[in-house]
């Protein structure tokens, strides 16, 4: 299952280079060039070899690894930098306090890493039909797969800089107007309806997730097309559209809540009732893919086999205090120092931060895949608790309280671990009320899967928020990132900035 998608043999034209190393703006990028060697499409079996190189760059370091933690996580009020002052060239001390620049390592590394993601999916949309060798309906499934990948790595985009470069297609190295579109920013209602079209397509396309064999799971479904369709339509306020795609997920059977919400984060539970969608870990290529993003938030103490981690992303206090009492969710996100851990872990009371990030723990002694250093660990990215929440959202927003209180009360029974008398349903039906209760309710349920400060932002709420944490956000500002400097200069200006930087 875990080398799935470890086939890249291929992929001479997605070699991982970013657009800085480019020295013309008019020399485009390899992922976005077209494919002229007509043997790649002789041998049946590069056109799965084609859609897996997009699966690929989900384990990418610049994808979910270092500087993603940094934009999505550190900035927001569930965490802080954590390690210790200064560390790491002040990178992550510069997105915990809104001091970052153009030229700052975590806006240039995901702008990178997702730009990357997009062109293999290009290339894979682009050239499938070329496969004439491969069943119409694997290649349809393949194309399927790609366009979700595309909507997934631009939702990123679109989240983190707003308006981007809208790349579609792989580019002929001679058409000056196509290269040009690489370098020129499309307005993000543009890049919103290319995510909306490519989910919509996928999950038209897609089998549901029981259908897949063993070889196959990890791969894009039907739930998880619609799921995320569901969440990017919640972003951009359509309401009945995010329910109705919501709805499809909850009624489908395919999915459930996982009764142990600590469970959620073992290896035991990967790809089980709850997951839509996972970063699949590869046997033997841990290191700084799955297993760095475990590693750089690993506690930075000693634990019973002596391994120290970097202690990156620790949960706030702000966020240790959202928690009501009872709630299993806290001890199901947090761990703190002192403290023993399931395997027998024994953190360190000294420990440089008081509190960790749980659902990255991977265990060095109880896991399998231990290399010496990382353990294989899927990244969850999207799960049946969230579409609960995102149908809820939706309903009130729409008007409907009642089917509202029902998904979120779901939540809410699994957060109270079987104890009576905690977290009792809520009841009000209030418009502003509710959405006040939902908002709490998706903070702690999702908190520390890099959603928080999306979320603040689209609530239209992030300065109160922040600035309320001591943090240095600027309205008009800081809802987005920085285009990097360095693409700036290689499109000789033809990329702007956003306002502020």
């Amino acid at each position: 299952m875990k080398n799935l998608f470890a086939i890249l043999s291929i992929i001479a034209f997605m070699i991982v280079l970013s657009i800085s190393c480019k020295k013309s703006w008019l020399d485009p990028p390899p992922e976005n060039t077209r494919i002229q060697d007509d043997s790649t499409f002789a041998r049946p079996e590069n056109a799965t070899r084609f859609v897996n190189a997009c699966y690929a760059q989900l384990n990418d370091w610049n994808e979910h690894v270092f500087s993603w933690i940094g934009i999505s996580s550190i900035t927001s009020d569930d965490a802080d930098k954590g390690s210790f002052p200064g560390d790491v060239g002040a990178d992550k001390d510069q997105m915990d306090n809104f001091t970052y620049t153009a030229t700052s390592l975590s806006p240039s590394e995901v702008w990178s890493g997702n730009f990357v993601g997009v062109g293999r999916c290009n290339q894979a949309i682009d050239n499938l039909p070329r496969f004439t060798n491969v069943p119409q309906a694997l290649r349809d499934r393949l194309v399927a797969e790609a366009k979700f990948l595309r909507a997934y790595y631009y939702f990123n985009l679109v989240r983190c800089y707003g308006d981007v470069p809208l790349v579609d297609s792989v580019y002929s190295s001679d058409n000056i107007e196509q290269i040009v579109g690489l370098y020129t920013r499309s307005p993000k209602s543009e890049i919103y309806a290319l995510i909306i079209r490519d989910l919509t397509d996928a999950a038209g396309a897609l089998p549901v997730k029981s259908a897949y064999g063993a070889a196959d799971v990890g791969r894009a479904t039907q739930g998880a097309a619609l799921g995320l369709l569901a969440k990017v339509q919640l972003y951009q306020k359509n309401w009945a559209a995010a329910i109705a795609a919501s709805d499809q997920v909850i009624t489908s059977g395919e999915y459930s809540l996982e009764p142990d919400y600590a469970l959620l984060w073992r290896q035991t539970t990967e790809n089980g009732r709850e997951s839509l969608f996972e970063v699949q870990a590869q046997n033997g290529q841990e290191g700084w893919a799955t297993g760095g993003y475990s590693e750089t938030q690993r506690a930075r103490a000693t634990v019973i086999n002596g391994f120290n981690g970097w202690g990156f992303n620790s949960p706030s206090a702000s966020l240790e205090a959202a928690y009501e009492p009872g709630d299993v969710r806290k001890a199901g996100t947090m761990y703190f120092a002192g403290q023993t851990l399931w395997d027998g872990a024994i953190i360190d009371i000294d420990a440089a931060n008081p509190r960790y990030n749980y659902k990255s723990y991977s265990s060095m002694t109880q896991e399998t895949n231990y290399d010496g250093w990382f353990t294989g660990k899927n990244i969850r990215i999207l799960r049946y608790g969230e579409i609960l929440l995102i149908n809820a959202e939706a309903a009130n927003e729409a008007g409907q309280p009642g089917k509202a209180l029902a998904a979120l009360n779901q939540v809410r029974a699994r957060a109270r671990g079987g104890v009576a008398g905690v977290l009792p349903d809520v009841t009000v039906t209030a418009q502003a009320a509710l959405r006040d209760a939902i908002w709490r309710e998706r903070r702690v349920e999702l908190a520390m899967e890099h959603d928080r400060f999306f979320d603040l932002v689209r609530q239209g709420r992030a300065g109160t928020v922040l600035r309320a944490q001591g943090k240095n956000f600027v309205d008009g500002k800081h809802e987005v990132f920085p285009i990097p400097l360095n693409q700036i200069i290689v499109s000789q200006g033809r990329l702007t900035q956003n306002p502020g930087y």
